[in-house]
Parts: structure tokens; sequence; C-alpha cells
């Protein structure tokens, strides 16, 4: 990202801060509308989730200009999705409410230069999410066979080859 970016979507951002419960909401109903299967992964209230969003959002928007300090959060974040189920395709929906739910937040403010500077700003934050999930899965241990008796009951169930 360049430093115009940066500050592009430091500003922006400082617009939605005195909107940010409406903007988490508007959000994630946008997402649930594009995305709906993303829904059941949402088990707790969503006005504490969409609180959590925008805290959230706000570090990685402030830690734009030390990238170096917020990787680590933005890694264990990415690593802690794959709990709730998250998965790579998972990332274009939640970037398309994001964007639109900019343009409904930011109005006359939102241009053709915020739009690519958070645009940029999500592909460099959901990329390092992303590959630190690749990063946790590769390195998960597959899971044990069953052996003895386990083995043996699995294949009383299991259906034999024809």
């Amino acid at each position: 990202m360049t430093p115009e970016q940066i500050t592009k979507v430091q500003t922006t951002f400082d617009m939605v801060e005195p909107i940010a419960d409406k903007a988490a909401e508007l959000f994630y109903g946008r997402l649930f509308e594009i995305a709906p299967e993303v829904r059941p992964m949402f088990k707790s209230d969503m006005s504490e989730q969409g609180a959590k969003l925008m805290r959230m959002l706000g570090i990685a928007v402030r830690g734009l200009t030390k990238l170096e300090t917020i990787v680590p959060a933005v890694q264990n974040l990415g690593v802690k999705h794959l709990e709730y189920g998250v998965k790579e395709e998972h990332f274009q929906p939640v970037a398309e409410a994001l964007l639109w739910t900019l343009e409904q937040g930011l109005g006359d403010a939102w241009d053709e230069e915020a739009k690519v500077a958070w645009t940029e700003a999500y592909v460099l934050l959901s990329t390092t999410m992303i590959d630190a999930m690749k990063a946790a899965q590769a390195q998960a241990p597959a899971a044990p066979k069953p052996t003895g008796f386990w083995a043996k009951l699995k294949s009383f169930f299991s259906p034999s080859p024809a």
C-alpha cells in the first residue's frame, strides 16, 4: 500500500467510527444476505460481535503505518477463524460486504480513491490471515487411524467393497 492509500483508509475510517454500531449492523446484514451460509458461524450476540469487528478493524487500520506491529495479531486472527469454520472462500463475500458498508456509511466521501485504498488494505490483511490459516492447517497433525478394537468396530459398521 502506498502512504496515500494508508492515509485514505485511516481518514475514512475516522469518519466511520462515530457510526460504528450502525456500520457493523449494515456489514453483517449485507454479509448474511450475500453469503447466508456463514450465518451459523455467529453464535454470540451480534451487537457484541459488531463491536469486536469495529475494534479489530480500528486496530488494523491504525497499524497500517507500522505493519510489523499488527502482522502477528492478524495471523493469530486468521488461525482463530479456523475454529469458527472459516474457509478461504468466505473472504470474498466479506470483502463485498465491507466495501458496500463503507460506501453506505461514507456517502460522498466514498470515491474511487477510497475504494482502491480499502481494497488494497483488505487484500493485504485477508492474505495475511489466509496464509496463516493455511500454515496452521499444514502443521496440524493428521487424525490418528483407529487401531485394535476401534479399527475392528469401524470395519464392522463400514460397508464392504462389492
